[in-house]
């Protein structure tokens, strides 16, 4: 059988000690032969993703090394002096595979700015725009299970490469060759030859000042005191979120402390999704000790957040559509109020979430898009409004799967400002004698129930 063949290449070729001792623990066995090597990890608009392990259908570094050989290459033809920015999550082997990739963008006369630490993939996509970037990647397999990693490549909008960028990159990903046809070079000598740059504080921080440009009720999360629960779920957004908390005023922050610092294992949360109650279990059961405003959980990317709220005397978690829509409201509403609602605003969301969110943005006279499932399609429709010059036209985008995006510096679904805009959405609402739950229940009462 092929896959045989291809056990037998690997094993011959394969340099990489713990992928060597995996592959000569399944010799024999046909069926975990058969498993990683019956196809190849496909590279798509969303990149690779896949279990860690040796193979062809596995996350290593040889996949992820043939995959950025085929973006070198296809950079290096379409743009002169080509630069691509990296940033890596919290899973296992994402820094190995970060620090690889640069070295081979560095080998191909691509230069790699790669940050120095975990940083969430929001904070990409604004780098590729900050730093002029012709391309990105990020290491992450975002919600998924420990066992899996991923390898997401973006545009120079920021957004993910679309269809026809990632079938040309992909073309030439097949063409190259697992092990003869990867060029590396050694890390120190292209840092040393200004090949690879080691990025500092400054696009972080630039970064939380376009995000802190978001707020439209600067200032109340001090005159409103909240307490909030918040899990990073052993990712990347344990500093960057409570970063923003501070600089709004919400200084009363509990973090469930075994969900605290990077853990590639997600020992307390298998599945770190914030869409799943089992992923908020211990969030919740910290609110139950410190009766919170709001509990607030981003996933290991930070590119998703889920809220539990109260209701009554417990915490009821809301959905990605809710929130959008709370979200939506929260916005149209106070910048109309404040006098600094954009003309011919325009939200954008995708043809699987809610129609709710259409209904209450025309109840404001708001434009709404709706697009293609991802945030490269809504990023899309941001990069159209900055072309024609009207980029403060564009209010908010999110999708079901609980990604929200507000402000045209990203173009990626950001856990940041939404954990913020969350707090001051909050705050808002709790001056007003309102939790989100029944502030969503008005909503309801008002455009009518929306099953979903």
């Amino acid at each position: 059988m092929k896959e045989m063949d291809l056990y037998q290449e690997w094993f011959a070729k394969v340099t990489d000690a713990e992928l060597k001792a995996e592959l000569a623990s399944i010799e024999g066995d046909e069926e975990k032969i058969r498993d990683r090597f019956y196809c190849e990890l496909t590279f798509g608009t969303a990149g690779l993703r896949g279990v860690l392990g040796a193979g062809t259908n596995r996350m290593n570094i040889y996949t992820v090394g043939r995959a950025t050989q085929g973006l070198a290459e296809y950079l290096v033809k379409s743009v002169g002096n080509p630069t691509v920015a990296i940033a890596y999550d919290s899973r296992n082997k994402s820094d190995v595979f970060a620090k690889d990739a640069a070295c081979i963008l560095a080998a191909n006369g691509v230069k790699a700015y790669l940050f120095p630490e975990l940083m969430p993939t929001p904070v990409l996509s604004f780098a590729i725009r900050h730093l002029k970037t012709d391309s990105g990647i990020v290491i992450t397999a975002s919600h998924n299970p420990a066992a899996y990693n991923g390898y997401k490549a973006y545009g120079n909008d920021g957004a993910q490469l679309g269809p026809e960028a990632a079938d040309a990159v992909t073309a030439i990903i097949e063409s190259v060759d697992y092990f003869a046809g990867v060029k590396r070079m050694d890390f120190d000598e292209a840092v040393a030859a200004g090949k690879i740059e080691i990025l500092g504080g400054e696009v972080l921080e630039a970064f939380l000042q376009n995000a802190l440009a978001q707020s439209v009720d600067p200032g109340i999360c001090r005159e409103v005191p909240l307490s909030v629960v918040y899990t990073p779920l052993n990712g990347t957004g344990n500093k960057p979120v409570r970063e923003i908390f501070r600089r709004i005023g919400v200084s009363d922050v509990t973090v469930v402390p075994e969900q605290e610092l990077p853990d590639g294992n997600f020992t307390t949360c298998p599945y770190p999704n914030p869409e799943m109650r089992d992923a908020l279990k211990l969030a919740l059961q910290l609110c139950a000790e410190k009766k919170p405003d709001i509990c607030i959980a981003t996933d290991p990317d930070a590119d998703r957040v889920g809220i539990a709220v109260k209701k009554g005397d417990e915490m009821a978690l809301m959905t990605g559509n809710e929130v959008g829509v709370l979200l939506l409201d929260y916005l149209l509403r106070r910048k109309r109020e404040k006098g600094i609602l954009a003309k011919d605003p325009v939200a954008v969301s995708t043809i699987v979430s809610t129609p709710l969110a259409e209904v209450v943005a025309r109840d404001y006279g708001c434009e709404f898009r709706s697009v293609l499932t991802g945030f490269k399609f809504i990023g899309g429709e941001v990069t159209k409004l900055q072309d024609a010059g009207t980029p403060e036209r564009y209010i908010l985008g999110f999708e079901e799967s609980y990604g929200y995006m507000v402000g045209a510096y990203c173009r990626d679904k950001d856990a940041v400002v939404a954990a913020m805009l969350i707090c001051e959405m909050t705050a808002y609402y709790k001056s007003q004698g309102v939790c989100l739950y029944d502030a969503m229940d008005a909503i309801y009462r008002k455009y009518g129930y929306y099953i979903n």
